[in-house]
């Protein structure tokens, strides 16, 4: 799930990372926090990127917290923005590209709690409260993928590729 980028190509890679308790109020903060920073990155509250970005945010927080809750121990957010222009307009001799990639990373330390993995994820009992997070995330993120963190516990990373 590499992105690839002309050869040349100048572009800036924005990141951030913040560790947030593993509780309810830890989840949601993560999430209010991912917009404000998505905004400071000129990806702007209430656009279509945003708030999927915010859906997806929210539903890998409440994974975290719910089935990968370690006590005492915190959940990372990680958010990676590449393919951002250096500069204004494209290169001379350049094309612009599909478009940015939004990387959301959460990870937590249960690794032995893995949920099912993108394409297995069985459909939920009808009478079911829940069940239904990991459907949103496929449904809205255009790649996803859980990923081992040494030297334990997983990382649900969750990719949208976002217009220029």
């Amino acid at each position: 799930m590499t992105p690839t980028v002309p050869h040349g190509t100048p572009v800036t890679v924005r990141m951030f990372t913040q560790r947030f308790s593993s509780t309810p109020l830890g989840a949601r903060l993560a999430r209010q926090l991912a917009l404000y920073r998505l905004h400071r990155w000129n990806i702007p509250y209430g656009t279509v990127a945003s708030d999927n970005a915010a859906l997806l945010v929210a539903e890998l927080a409440a994974n975290a917290v719910t089935h990968g809750r370690v006590t005492g121990r915190d959940f990372e957010l990680a958010l990676t923005l590449c393919g951002e222009p250096a500069f204004p307009g494209p290169a001379p001799g350049t094309d612009t590209g599909p478009g940015r990639l939004l990387r959301i990373d959460v990870t937590d330390l249960r690794g032995e709690c893995r949920p099912p993995g993108p394409g297995t994820l069985p459909a939920p009992d009808a009478s079911a409260v829940g069940g239904r997070g990991l459907m949103l995330v496929e449904a809205l993120a255009d790649r996803w993928e859980i990923l081992d963190r040494l030297p334990t516990g997983k990382t649900v990373r969750a990719e949208l590729t976002l217009p220029h």
